[in-house]
């Protein structure tokens, strides 16, 4: 039995142990062949070394994201858990927060995919982020956008998205169309306003320095020094992608998210994002940054229901192909003729 001491002096307990001390049961649960005991500053564990030595890994991650964040909750747990310390701790220093929002609120990339989307909108004019859920993909490019606007690098933020129907019919929701299409722009109102106060981005948004707007108002523009974001662009149409990313004017940014297994279109209809992957990938000034179940931070179930879907949705794949080959091996077997059947002689 070998047992290992860190110290927790400097931390804010309360964040570390969580309400209850729910996040030292998660840990307790993460690593259930060992012994863990919190006693005022100290946190002891006891077990096998090799459980020691990834506890102790897990842990310094903890300690940096407490430290950090000046919170902790059980969901960043069983994500630190599942995380390579030195691909966290390499991004410890300042430099990864992209923008400060109201509060002194420290905005960064959290996970190693979300760091390599902050480099690649960075290092380039057109990115595509393509990832499930709750992944960072809006909330990263949105707090990049607002980061370009404090540092002056472009005039105006324009943030869009398809007006898709899924399950509702517009006509029938109450209200003009305004009221009828902001419950589709909610998310990215929510995602400025983590990262501006409340009545700077009504200000902004009057003066049209932030405009916030469906994919079909882009029609017929230019959109020169701006930061524009297309937010769930699978429910974009193959015309409509096409419309888009041909309004890039200069000095423009261009960030296109979207999760290609959440299209909402009619099956008739070819989603423009998976159409511009297809065709644009190896085009010279464009990025695209995939992003997995492992960078998702809502809730800890979220994930999980995700990996059950994407696992579902290989497994009637793999189930099509199979009848697909079925279907085409009794189709080869009908044109062929039957080996009992005589030849037809020709006079």
């Amino acid at each position: 039995m070998h047992e290992t001491i860190l110290s927790l002096e400097g931390l804010d307990l309360m964040a570390f142990l969580g309400q209850g001390n729910a996040n030292l049961r998660a840990l307790k649960a993460r690593f259930p062949k060992l012994r863990i005991v919190a006693r005022g500053t100290e946190l002891k564990a006891m077990g096998d070394r090799e459980d020691l030595g990834r506890f102790e890994e897990v842990m310094r991650m903890v300690i940096w994201h407490v430290d950090r964040y000046n919170s902790i909750g059980e969901d960043d747990i069983e994500r630190l858990t599942k995380t390579e310390e030195t691909s966290l701790l390499q991004h410890a220093s300042n430099d990864d927060v992209i923008v400060y929002g109201p509060g002194g609120l420290k905005v960064t990339a959290r996970t190693p995919n979300q760091r390599r989307l902050v480099e690649a909108i960075r290092e380039h004019d057109m990115v595509f982020a393509v990832g499930p859920a709750g992944s960072g993909k809006t909330y990263t490019a949105v707090a990049m956008a607002v980061a370009a606007l404090k540092d002056r690098r472009v005039k105006k933020i324009i943030l869009t998205r398809p007006a898709v129907e899924a399950g509702e019919n517009l006509g029938f929701l109450p209200g003009d169309l305004k009221e009828k299409l902001d419950p589709y722009l909610q998310p990215l109102y929510d995602a400025l306003t983590d990262m501006l106060p409340y009545e700077r981005v009504a200000d902004h948004m009057e003066k049209g320095v932030i405009e916030v707007a469906p994919l079909a108002f882009m029609r017929g523009r230019t959109l020169d020094k701006a930061f524009v974001i297309l937010d769930e662009a699978q429910n974009a149409t193959a015309a409509q992608m096409r419309m888009f990313l041909t309004r890039m004017g200069r000095d423009a940014k261009f960030v296109i998210t979207g999760d290609g297994s959440q299209v909402d279109l009619p099956r008739n209809q070819r989603s423009g994002l998976l159409d511009a992957l297809r065709l644009l990938g190896d085009v010279e000034g464009i990025s695209t940054v995939r992003l997995t179940g492992m960078d998702i931070i809502r809730h800890r179930l979220v994930s999980s229901i995700v990996d059950r879907f994407d696992a579902d949705d290989a497994k009637r794949a793999e189930e099509a192909d199979v009848r697909r080959e079925a279907k085409r091996l009794a189709r080869e077997a009908r044109q062929q003729p039957s080996a009992n059947q005589p030849e037809q002689k020709h006079e």
